[in-house]
């Protein structure tokens, strides 16, 4: 094993992913020489991270600080990793089956390539959950930029027609999404509710036995469509990057990033958000504010976050953030997640949906505090956490935002068709 080599690899296929697909594609492999040589080391990134994050560093705040038990932790840790090997090579079977549908060439080895060298870009980016806050943004531009580097692979790997790799792509994705789901539930220990309603959010419905339909309206209608505005998001990059149009090939990044190949979103300017942080909150006084609009790899976030407190319980933060151009996964990301309820003596946790809101509340009875988000438009999320005296404070705090206003906001700074 040449840690060496596994460097200059991953380096080149992020880098310059158009020279090295077609070195990759001409290189004598082996099934288990993929993965004793490549695989099972990139794998072990983000589960290594995710492991550092949750029993190591630890989640929380405002004096509430959760770490995962160091022998749970562990467990969790060898069964992620076992489950992503598992999927890698389940995906891989199932690119090769896929391959003649789509003008290809089956063959085992070189689909798993495809999938081990265009996941390489997920995988090293997963070790961003160890950074608060922004690191699942990270995670999720290395996830997509994985999409464009299969996207670029597939006519040298499995040698399908170039015009069909963006359709050959997208099914793809839309599996290796739905498998990744199915891990992380397992992993979560829900499994089994996954399974019992996983029918109904699919949105597949059998016909006569011989056919298959989705409902565009579904979890899976949704990711199918995402699927095919991010082939041909990335088609425009590829044709940006030709042309050297520093502009366009920004341009097409942010569609790329988006999942939708027909519109740019800016995101709202930190002023504006600004304005849905009043000096005074249900009694409370400002304090500590701060707003401020970021990007990178085509994303563009913007945030306010303020203090407020009333002296004597009651200290809360409470940010508002425009996700921009990530509106386009936020819906899926609605759409997929399922209403979820966790109680304890110490307190609970819920998940569930609102006025078609996605809302995340959470509560401990021990130390009198918690969180309450939702999701406004698809596009927005607003949170308040910290001590109250119960959830229905932060609640209030979050419902006394104007987020109607914030909501009619939701084409703000969008172009395109």
């Amino acid at each position: 094993m040449d840690f060496t080599k596994i460097v200059e690899r991953i380096k080149a296929i992020l880098a310059s992913p158009r020279t090295e697909w077609p070195v990759i594609a001409a290189e004598p492999a082996t099934v288990g020489g993929l993965f004793r040589n490549y695989i099972c080391i990139v794998a072990a990134l983000p589960v290594i991270a995710h492991f550092i994050r949750g029993s190591l560093i630890g989640y929380g705040g405002f004096g509430v600080h959760v770490h995962t038990p160091i022998g749970m932790g562990v467990l969790g840790m060898l069964l992620h990793y076992a489950l992503t090997l598992a999927v890698t090579y389940v995906l891989a079977i199932i690119v090769d089956a896929l391959a003649p549908s789509f003008g290809g060439t089956k063959d085992s080895v070189q689909a798993l390539k495809t999938v081990a060298y265009a996941w390489t870009a997920g995988w090293v980016a997963g070790i961003a959950v160890i950074i608060p806050w922004l690191g699942w943004l990270v995670a999720i531009a290395g996830a997509i930029y994985g999409i464009y580097l299969l996207y670029l692979g597939l006519p040298h790997t499995m040698r399908c027609p170039a015009d069909r790799a963006g359709g050959y792509a997208a099914v793809t994705v839309i599996i290796a999404i739905v498998m990744s789901w199915i891990v992380g539930m397992i992993v979560g220990g829900t499994i089994g509710t996954a399974v019992l309603t996983g029918a109904s959010m699919t949105g597949m419905h059998a016909g006569d036995g011989s056919t298959l339909t989705v409902d565009p309206d579904s979890a899976l209608g949704k990711l199918s469509d995402m699927g095919a505005n991010t082939a041909r998001a990335a088609k425009d990059l590829e044709n940006a990057q030709k042309t050297g149009d520093v502009a366009a090939q920004q341009a097409a990044m942010g569609k790329l990033m988006s999942g939708d190949s027909k519109t740019v979103v800016t995101s709202l300017s930190p002023r504006t958000l600004q304005g849905f942080l009043p000096d005074e909150l249900d009694g409370m006084k400002r304090s500590d504010f701060n707003a401020q609009r970021s990007g990178a790899m085509g994303m563009q976030i913007s945030t306010a976050r303020a203090t407020y407190s009333d002296g004597r319980i009651r200290t809360l933060q409470v940010e508002v953030a425009d996700t921009g151009n990530m509106r386009g996964m936020m819906a899926v990301a609605s759409a997929m997640t399922p209403a979820a309820e966790e109680q304890t003596d110490r307190g609970y946790d819920k998940t569930y949906t609102d006025h078609d809101r996605l809302v995340h509340e959470s509560w401990s009875t021990q130390t009198k505090s918690g969180e309450f988000s939702v999701v406004v438009a698809n596009r927005f999320t607003v949170k308040a956490s910290g001590n109250a005296e119960d959830i229905d404070q932060l609640k209030q705090a979050v419902n006394d935002l104007d987020l109607g206003r914030l909501a009619s906001l939701k084409n703000e700074g969008v172009s395109g068709p």
